[in-house]
């Protein structure tokens, strides 16, 4: 089935040729969307939603631990008051020894 572009036009009229091309053009784009773009859509969808599901995970993992450290601190503010300044020296080591390189949180106690 050879198709002479120039005798369609001749007989059909240049308006009629164009809307069948745009309609054949516009049949292509919607199937090859259809077919490869949705199913990847679909599962790139899938993807971001347990990733954003994780984030929040450890979203809420950061606040627990951060109310967790924020008690610790105030009950470490409390206890320096009774101890000694030995006591207060030692508790000082182990918290330096572990304590968080963060800039972000100061876990020292120590503004």
């Amino acid at each position: 089935m050879n198709i002479d572009i120039a005798q369609a036009i001749q007989d059909f009229g240049f308006p009629i040729v164009a809307a069948t091309g745009l309609g054949y053009f516009v049949f292509f784009i919607w199937r090859w969307v259809t077919e490869t773009i949705d199913p990847m859509i679909n599962e790139t969808m899938g993807t971001l939603i347990k990733l954003v599901d994780r984030v929040r995970m450890l979203d809420n993992d950061m606040i627990r631990l951060n109310t967790k450290v924020a008690m610790v601190l105030e009950h470490k503010s409390i206890i320096d008051k009774n101890l000694t300044e030995d006591q207060v020296d030692e508790l000082d080591q182990i918290v330096s020894k572990y304590r968080t390189h963060s800039e972000q949180f100061n876990s020292t106690g120590k503004k």
